[in-house]
């Protein structure tokens, strides 16, 4: 166990554990969060009020049952540069971990409960293929994990690759995003209530666009969540 020890500590002097938040060295207990930053990340907690922000962001666009973000996000700062290494670094395991901080919190409502399926926010294939991954499932992963609601990555698929959001105006985001989404498999959503996962919200064009598609679907129901929230 000492030669073991040993070993860890040497290769993390060659290869340091990283916090994804701060970029600190990782303790040895800690994995991908360091302590401190767990500590200190600003948390929303929409979930557990009405008429939140978030919700706010879609009144008098689409009717959604329920919306959480688990931090807020603010250029330059930690939860961007954790953003940041999920989606653009390969760091899968951020997604998965903040996924399951998230479906940890929303679970102690009741209202979560009646969610019966988790939908990821779908990448086009051809990003995916560059990619990897498509870091909004890495995210309904962890959800999942805390939660043990099925995620469904085949009943919504996206069909055209959309340019970039960043940097676009809110009208600009949502024509870019309007008519990509397609409904593979409608009938075994007739009648379910989805959590629809992002992983970062900014003006919710991705996401209205999502519902609008969504809605043509009888009787269905739908709750948004995301890891970050953009105040804009």
């Amino acid at each position: 166990m000492l030669v073991k020890s040993y070993f860890r500590d040497f290769v993390s002097l060659l290869y340091p554990r990283l916090c994804m938040a701060c970029g600190d060295t990782l303790f040895r207990h800690e994995e991908v969060i360091c302590t401190i930053c767990l500590g200190e990340l600003p948390r929303t907690k929409f979930h557990l009020y009405e008429d939140s922000p978030l919700d706010k962001v879609f009144w008098g666009r689409v009717p959604v049952c329920k919306t959480a973000a688990l931090f807020y996000f603010s250029k330059g700062g930690r939860v961007q540069h954790l953003v940041h290494q999920l989606k653009y670094k390969g760091r899968k395991e951020v997604g998965v971990l903040t996924g399951r901080m998230l479906g940890k919190e929303i679970w102690t409502v009741q209202d979560y409960h009646e969610i019966q399926r988790i939908i990821p926010v779908p990448l086009h294939p051809r990003k995916f293929k560059k990619r990897g991954y498509n870091q909004s499932e890495q995210i309904a992963i962890g959800i999942s994990e805390a939660t043990g609601l099925p995620v469904d990555i085949s009943s919504f698929v996206r069909t055209v690759a959309s340019e970039t959001q960043t940097r676009k105006a809110r009208f600009a985001r949502f024509e870019n995003v309007k008519e990509i989404f397609h409904v593979a498999d409608p009938e075994t959503l007739v009648n379910q209530h989805i959590l629809l996962v992002d992983d970062v919200i900014t003006t919710g064009s991705t996401l209205e666009s999502c519902v609008n598609i969504l809605l043509a679907v009888p009787g269905i129901k739908i709750s948004i969540a995301s890891i970050a929230y953009a105040v804009v």
